[in-house]
């Protein structure tokens, strides 16, 4: 199946060389996308000379930095544009192990057709290496108020390394996305789970990254925080006033 690897960046240039080796070694039928927020430290020029040097490795370059959601949207309609089946997402830092990708994808690919594939650090099998005791908490944490909040059945929502069918991200409306870091990420999962999609969750290894510097900030996990919360409560609402009208329907003469 015809697969895009979208690596978005910004102030990558340390990290890029080595995962772009990695993954072409690791998937070498798979073309990678570097979506590259202009970043100041070349990073869009380096992934330029990959590409110049390999064909299966394209860039497409942003003017400006404008988030981790705007440039998977981003590489998302250029994957649909150009007719890939299977369309990743994958971080430039290391943290996703480029290695495991082929058993995420055996597993898009099999014949009960998994509408998006996560790569999850919560399920049997999964972990984190070299986390300190605090983000492995917030992360457990935030994701354990998802599944309350939104009904959600999936353990690892915010994971960023995944598999989505094309014909899934079509159906989806990816021009109404706004949130961003890790939000985004939940807010994909959530919309593929309204839209009736089947998600399975793969074991992986989450390694912290070795090199640069990393995107967390406040404002990501306030983000995340309180959109999940507007979600939930929306969500709840309209379970409560559905399941009012079932009633009143039931008891009318």
């Amino acid at each position: 199946m015809r697969t895009l690897v979208i690596v978005p960046t910004y102030n990558e240039r340390d990290a890029l060389p080595r995962t772009l080796a990695r993954t072409r070694a690791a998937v070498p039928a798979a073309d990678v996308l570097v979506v590259d927020d202009a970043s100041p430290d070349g990073t869009g020029k380096l992934a330029d000379a990959a590409a110049a040097a390999d064909p299966q490795v394209h860039v497409l370059h942003r003017t400006a930095k404008d988030g981790l959601g705007r440039a998977y949207v981003a590489g998302f309609g250029w994957a649909l544009q150009r007719g890939y089946e299977l369309v990743v997402e994958m971080d430039a830092d290391g943290s996703h192990q480029p290695e495991q990708l082929p058993l995420l994808l055996e597993r898009a690919a099999l014949s009960d057709e998994p509408d998006l594939v996560v790569g999850s650090r919560w399920v049997p099998g999964g972990e984190v290496v070299n986390w300190p005791a605090h983000r492995e908490a917030l992360s457990r944490g935030g994701n354990l108020y998802i599944r309350a909040a939104l009904g959600l059945p999936v353990r690892d929502a915010t994971a960023g390394f995944r598999v989505y069918r094309a014909h899934t991200l079509r159906r989806l409306p990816l021009a109404e996305i706004q949130s961003q870091g890790y939000c985004f990420q939940v807010d994909m999962t959530w919309r593929v789970h309204r839209a009736g999609g089947r998600i399975v969750e793969m074991p992986i290894s989450f390694v912290e990254r070795a090199e640069g510097q990393s995107k967390m900030s406040r404002d990501i996990v306030v983000e995340a925080l309180w959109r999940c919360t507007v979600w939930g409560l929306g969500h709840r609402g309209a379970q409560l006033r559905a399941l009012v009208t079932r009633r009143a329907t039931r008891t009318r003469p």
